[in-house]
């Protein structure tokens, strides 16, 4: 397989079935997942766009490693899941059943920061400095 074939297939495609996955799974009335818990529906969105982040954030850093500092990473990371959540909000408020929600979007954000964080220390405590280029 050629180069640009495995990166797109191990870094990219992961980000591309997750945006898709989110937004499929926003196209129905909400599912019961589960047993309830206060504020499930926040950390179920802390959850999602924390791995969107992740996943984004490792496909960036693996696909061009010497193009951006791991802080500006992690910027755009925190960006791009944060706004594909909004979005997501946004197609929520055209859905039968479903609502758009500001505290959704917050839930979204935070996730996706904490998403981020992470990543950039898990990667640090394996020995890719996160304040070097």
């Amino acid at each position: 397989m050629k180069t640009a074939q495995r990166t797109f297939f191990l870094y990219w495609l992961p980000v591309i079935a997750l945006c898709a996955a989110i937004f499929v799974q926003s196209s129905f009335p909400p599912p019961d997942l589960g047993l309830p818990f206060p504020l499930k529906d926040k950390v179920m969105h802390m959850v999602a766009y924390g791995l969107l982040a992740v996943l984004f954030f490792r496909a960036c850093r693996l696909t061009w490693p010497d193009r951006l500092s791991p802080m500006q990473l992690m910027a755009i990371s925190v960006l791009f899941a944060s706004l594909y959540g909004l979005s997501d909000e946004f197609h929520q408020s055209f859905v039968v059943a479903r609502q758009a929600d500001a505290l959704d979007g917050v839930a979204d954000v935070a996730g996706s920061i904490l998403g981020a964080l992470g990543y950039m220390w898990v990667v640090s405590r394996r020995g890719f400095n996160p304040y070097d280029r």
